[in-house]
């Protein structure tokens, strides 16, 4: 399909990963695509793979915690791409340790990127988003934004919760201007960062926690993405959307 013909969306994160597969299902869909990450050389793989199949992408380091490099990367997607459409913030991390054990730096590092980035995002893209008639954010939220998972990696579950309750505000703030806003929450997903934990016992516990019986894969949240990107959610704003296999279910 083409829905997202024309238009140009910039995803976050996008050198590796759900971002990378997100960036691939919207060039696919029509869209050109500005992939941006601090992962320099993965990103610009991603622009290649991007044009070998016949699309238009362009790649800028970005990282999601500065100001300037949102208003530099926004800026690269009207100049170079010719404006901006979507945008999906995708950029994030995690953090393992139970509360007592999580340093205030590290609890404003995992802060920083996964929530403060999401709000520098629609802060700057607005007024690039405003001037599109089909404007979407798409922000990637988790299964762990909604429950508290297993009790630890307090920094990360405090930035999802609070990015599934931004995505919520700025829909109803933005809901006359034709910006649409949703999140998407993620269960777990077979990505790179879970390489390492395949064969091993967190794998089979992640496995046994998902209803469905097996991970997902970042295409499935891809999917999800350029729905929501899409005319096909023209009356969806401020939504929430779990792809998890079934895991809040329970």
């Amino acid at each position: 399909m083409n829905r997202l013909e024309g238009r140009v969306a910039l995803v976050t994160g996008a050198a590796s990963g759900i971002g990378r597969a997100t960036a691939l299902r919207l060039a696919d869909e029509g869209a050109a695509v500005l992939v941006t990450d601090v992962q320099v050389e993965p990103g610009e793989v991603v622009v290649k793979e991007i044009s070998t199949a016949g699309g238009t992408a362009k790649f800028v380091r970005h990282d999601v915690t500065s100001e300037a490099d949102w208003e530099a990367a926004c800026a690269a997607a009207v100049e170079q791409l010719g404006g901006l459409d979507i945008l999906v913030n995708n950029a994030g991390m995690g953090d393992l340790k139970a509360i007592e054990d999580t340093s205030l730096d590290e609890w404003n590092h995992t802060i920083a990127i996964d929530q403060t980035g999401v709000f520098l995002g629609m802060k700057v893209a607005a007024p690039h988003l405003r001037r599109s008639g089909h404007a979407s954010i798409v922000n990637i939220s988790s299964i762990f934004g909604t429950s508290g998972g297993f009790g630890t990696s307090p920094a990360y579950h405090a930035a999802k919760g609070a990015v599934r309750t931004l995505t919520k505000n700025a829909a109803l703030h933005w809901a006359d201007t034709v910006i649409r806003v949703n999140s998407i929450h993620p269960g777990f997903i077979d990505t790179p960062i879970l390489d390492s934990a395949k064969g091993t016992g967190f794998w089979d516990a992640m496995t046994a926690l998902t209803p469905m019986g097996h991970l997902g894969r970042p295409e499935d949240v891809a999917a999800g993405v350029a729905y929501l990107a899409s005319d096909d959610a023209a009356f969806v704003t401020g939504s929430e959307l779990y792809i998890d296999g079934g895991y809040l279910a329970r």
